[in-house]
C-alpha cells in the first residue's frame, strides 16, 4: 500500500481540512461517497487536467508504474483534490501523480474531492502540496517557492513560516534560480547535487563558475573539494583585481582574507594592517545579503 505523505499544517490550513480520513472506492462515474467533512465523488480520469501551476515537471516512470500496480490492488487510498474549471473539466489541485498512476492502472474513474477556490488560492494549495512532498528536485522546489511568492505577494520570511522551513533554507533554494539554464538542467537531471550547486553559487566570477561546473561534471570533486576549489577561484579573482600598493599586505591578512572568502562564499577584501582596518564584503542580491546575515549569526 502506498505510503500516505503528510502535507503539514500549512497545507491543511489552506485546505481548511481537519479530517484526514481516507477512502477507497470502486470506479463509478459521479457516484457520491459520504465522508465526515467532504463529499467524495467518482470522476472520469479524462475530466481531470493538470494545474497550470504544477511545479513538478518530471515524473519517474518506474515509480509511477509501482504506484499503478499498488492502485490495481488497493485502489486510490487518498482522494484527488480538484477544482471545477467551469468547462466540464476539473483542475487537479493535489494528486496529479495519483491521477497519472490511475490511468496506467486502467482506472476510468477516481475518487475526487471538489473544492471551490479562487485562481490564487488554487495555485497556492497546488504549490504547497508539491513543495511539502520530498520528491521535487531542487530546481522544481525553487521554482515553486518563486511562483508562490510571485502570485501570493508574500515575502521570503512569510513563505518560510508558511512552509515550516528556516529562512536561510528558502533563500538558498531561490538562489539556485540565479544559475545558468545549463547548470539548472544538470541539477534537475541529478548530474549536479545541491551541495555542488551551493559551491557553484559561491563563485563570484561567471567564467570561473563555468570552469568549476565543467570540473564537477567530470567527476573530479566531492562537495567538500568543490567548496575548496570555489574558495580558491574566488581568492584568485580577488588577487587578480588588486591594485599595486606601496605597502604590501602582511601574509597573515592574506590568509585571513582567504578564510573569510571560504566561509562567506563571496568576494571579501581586507584593508589595513595588523592593528586596524576595514573588511569589505560583497553581495549581489537581497537574497545574498540575507544569506550572509544568517552566516554571520543574524
Amino acid at each position: 500500500m502506498p505510503r500516505r505523505i503528510g502535507l503539514g499544517k500549512g497545507f491543511d490550513a489552506l485546505l481548511d481540512n481537519n479530517d484526514d480520513s481516507q477512502q477507497t472506492a470502486e470506479p463509478a462515474v459521479q457516484t457520491a461517497v459520504k465522508s465526515k467533512a467532504h463529499d467524495i465523488v467518482q470522476l472520469s480520469v479524462d475530466k481531470l487536467v493538470p494545474s497550470p501551476g504544477q511545479p513538478r515537471k518530471h515524473f519517474d516512470e518506474t515509480e509511477l508504474q509501482e504506484l499503478a500496480d499498488s492502485i490495481k490492488t488497493y485502489g486510490i487510498i487518498q482522494p484527488i483534490i480538484a477544482a471545477n474549471a467551469g468547462d466540464g473539466t476539473y483542475i487537479i489541485i493535489a494528486g496529479e501523480r495519483r491521477t497519472r498512476a490511475a490511468r496506467l492502472a486502467g482506472l476510468t474513474a477516481v475518487p475526487v474531492i471538489i473544492r471551490d477556490y479562487t485562481d490564487q488560492k488554487r495555485l497556492e494549495v497546488s504549490l504547497i502540496e508539491n513543495i511539502q512532498r520530498t520528491d521535487l528536485n531542487p530546481i522544481e522546489e525553487a521554482a515553486a517557492y518563486k511562483n508562490l511568492m510571485d502570485f501570493s505577494g508574500i515575502s521570503q520570511d512569510e513563505l518560510a513560516v508558511r512552509m515550516g522551513k528556516n529562512r536561510s533554507t528558502v533563500a538558498n533554494a531561490l538562489r539556485l534560480l540565479k544559475l545558468s539554464v545549463e547548470i539548472q538542467k544538470s541539477i534537475e537531471e541529478g548530474k549536479v547535487s545541491s551541495g555542488h550547486a551551493r559551491a557553484l553559487l559561491s563563485v563570484t566570477n561567471t567564467k570561473s563558475r563555468d570552469r568549476l561546473y565543467r570540473e564537477i561534471l567530470s567527476g573530479e570533486f566531492s562537495v567538500r573539494e568543490a567548496e575548496k576549489r570555489a574558495s580558491s577561484l574566488n581568492a584568485g579573482e580577488t588577487s587578480a583585481k588588486k591594485t599595486s600598493k606601496s605597502k604590501k599586505h602582511p601574509p597573515e591578512l592574506d590568509a585571513m582574507t582567504e578564510k573569510f572568502i571560504g566561509r562567506l562564499g563571496t568576494k571579501v577584501a581586507i584593508e589595513g594592517d595588523m592593528n586596524k582596518g576595514r573588511i569589505h564584503i560583497d553581495y549581489y542580491s537581497m537574497e545574498d545579503l540575507e544569506r550572509l546575515y544568517e552566516i554571520l549569526g543574524g
